[in-house]
């Protein structure tokens, strides 16, 4: 598999998890307040600390909109335990997939009436400059490069011509992902996890939901390759899951309008 797995570094938090997804699944858990009850009681100082050991940026994360992210993030976890498409992919791709989960949020910040629509970008460099000492793969460029990249990516911002909000700057994004082959290697699991984390923000596949920056057409043909496609698929999929738990119209309804928005991609590639 080339990478570590998360319940190697963090097994009281997937034990959690999937506790999490069994009394959801069986239908233990009903409401938000259940959900938030349990995650907020299980994030003592002594967990978040570890968890913050492994994906450095956890605490100030958690602080986030009262927990909102916190809540969210290990809702994601749980629903990608019981995603389908999770369920059907192979032993590699779920292990990516649950890293992937962990650190998509991590560089989210409070922003004053409104989202924050660069967290993506922050969130992938935190994962390249994090996941190598966890023992994920690197290129011998790495350790001088790194540093150059992360400011690159986490600078990736221009202002909405429109709104005068802060967007991720995608006319960055060749040199990007050019940094992202030359840290990580081709196809690694250290460049699909960063790639997952980086894009997981790049595409409107729920209407209502719309998002800032989008790729283009030549875009997704140009960085989507087939693996990356599979997991960001699933990530747009727990993404969504995980805010509408307990709406299942809702739920359903942003499942179909997904899988449509990645049939439709598929198709452009």
């Amino acid at each position: 598999m080339s990478h570590p797995l998360i319940e190697s570094h963090l097994p009281q938090l997937m034990n959690f998890v999937s506790k999490l997804a069994q009394e959801y699944e069986s239908g233990k858990i009903t409401s938000w307040d259940t959900m938030r009850r349990k995650v907020f009681a299980f994030f003592t100082p002594e967990v978040m600390k570890r968890v913050e050991g492994v994906a450095p940026g956890w605490e100030k994360m958690a602080s986030y909109s009262e927990g909102l992210t916190l809540l969210h993030v290990n809702s994601a976890l749980a629903a990608l335990l019981l995603c389908p498409e999770f369920e059907e992919a192979t032993p590699r791709q779920q292990s990516l997939m649950k890293w992937v989960v962990l650190f998509h949020d991590v560089g989210k910040k409070a922003r004053p009436g409104g989202r924050d629509l660069t967290h993506s970008f922050r969130s992938a460099a935190m994962s390249g400059e994090n996941l190598p000492r966890l023992g994920f793969p690197t290129t011998p460029e790495y350790s001088k490069g790194i540093q150059d990249w992360v400011s690159l990516t986490n600078s990736a911002v221009i202002k909405d011509k429109k709104t005068g909000v802060e967007i991720q700057d995608n006319n960055k994004l060749p040199e990007i992902m050019k940094g992202i082959e030359a840290l990580f290697g081709h196809h690694t699991p250290t460049a699909l996890v960063v790639k997952t984390i980086l894009f997981h923000n790049s595409i409107t596949v729920v209407e209502e939901w719309p998002q800032a920056a989008p790729l283009t057409k030549a875009e997704m043909r140009q960085y989507l390759d087939d693996e990356l496609f599979s997991l960001l698929k699933i990530m747009t999929l727990v993404d969504n899951d995980s805010w509408s738990l307990f709406n299942l119209p809702k739920k359903e309804r942003h499942r179909h309008e997904t899988l449509e928005t990645f049939r439709r991609i598929k198709r452009i590639k």
